[in-house]
């Protein structure tokens, strides 16, 4: 988690010193970033202003946390606010910190589990003001967020806590299997999709798509459990990748949405086709050596030429099994000398 923690008073600066030394015990793989903003401190002091420096971190940090009066928050991240599924968590602590406040995005950004644990490390009151926590029912965005899901219709998860809070229950629909009991707010959606659209509000978990005939009264939650597996000669165009991996997907009815990684054998590291589609949609590029590729379990595609260039027999299906740790979903097909192959990696979700 990248933080940023703003102090605008020494008193303020001094439990900035203190927070910043439990995160850093507590949780070692966040990167947490100090900032004084205080005529009494000029030494420390940021040149900039406030304004300047939440501008800088806003849409580079997962977590704000200003230490100081509520309202300088509100007014130093106002010009900068997007949308839930954007914004970043939001907490402000008084100076003293007696109270802790999730202020933006208390779920999709995690803020309100973020207030409940500052307040715990330093021993504030947690105030937490959204509607399903204070009346402790099931939050669907807050279900997404810890599951790593993507929603694909924000009106329709409002519409659907708005339902939950009025006492009527949703109904829902997972491939994946489910740790813990099922909330009392859901039951499980027992209808065909395929064959009827369903007339009471669904929540769809799954990485394929459905057809827009059942979208009406569904909201579909993504998971980014795919995995592409790529292979192709030397010097291969962006495009060309880019266009092979859609129409693979498009195939295969999958959602581009749930692809969390693509996958090839080492000799692809630095493939510039490979790197640049990688790079412009924002996913991380794994490799793998012919000997790890070749102890992929499974049962995979054999191709002569491929094996004598790269020394396995096929790279696509291993690598994609091999980066999903799990199993492979689609196998090997090829798009103009580009092979694809799909695998996935089986979830337990959690409440």
């Amino acid at each position: 988690m990248r933080v940023v923690i703003f102090a605008c008073s020494k008193k303020a600066y001094l439990l900035q010193k203190k927070l910043e030394k439990k995160w850093k015990e507590e949780q070692t793989d966040s990167t947490v970033r100090c900032i004084i903003k205080c005529k009494s401190l000029p030494e420390l002091s940021e040149k900039k202003s406030l304004s300047e420096c939440t501008a800088e971190y806003f849409n580079k940090a997962d977590a704000l946390v200003f230490i100081g009066a509520a309202g300088i928050a509100v007014r130093s991240i106002a010009p900068f606010l997007q949308h839930k599924s954007k914004d970043p968590a939001v907490v402000v602590l008084d100076e003293q910190g007696t109270f802790c406040i999730s202020v933006l995005s208390g779920h999709a950004g995690g803020a309100n589990e973020l207030t409940k644990q500052i307040a715990e490390w330093i021993g504030a009151v947690p105030v937490i003001t959204t509607a399903t926590d204070r009346e402790g029912v099931f939050a669907v965005d807050e279900f997404a967020r810890k599951n790593a899901l993507i929603v694909t219709d924000w009106n329709m998860a409002k519409q659907i806590s708005v339902k939950i809070l009025e006492g009527k229950r949703v109904g829902i629909y997972s491939e994946f299997t489910w740790k813990g009991e099922l909330p009392k707010e859901l039951y499980w959606y027992q209808g065909e999709f395929e064959k009827k659209p369903p007339e009471e509000t669904v929540i769809f978990i799954s990485y394929r798509k459905i057809s827009a005939v059942f979208s009406k009264n569904t909201l579909c939650l993504v998971p980014r459990a795919i995995v592409v597996g790529v292979g192709c000669r030397k010097g291969t165009a962006k495009d060309k990748i880019g266009t092979a991996i859609r129409q693979c997907l498009l195939e295969e009815e999958i959602l581009i949405e749930a692809v969390k990684t693509v996958a090839s054998i080492d000799l692809k590291k630095e493939e510039e086709g490979i790197c640049a589609y990688c790079k412009e949609n924002k996913l991380p590029f794994v490799t793998f050596s012919a000997e790890q590729l070749q102890m992929a379990e499974g049962k995979f595609s054999v191709s002569p030429f491929v094996k004598e260039v790269t020394g396995v027999s096929c790279v696509c299906e291993r690598s994609a099994v091999l980066a999903s740790g799990g199993e492979l979903l689609c196998h090997k097909k090829i798009y103009d000398g580009v092979t694809v192959a799909l695998a996935v990696k089986r979830l337990d979700l959690l409440i």
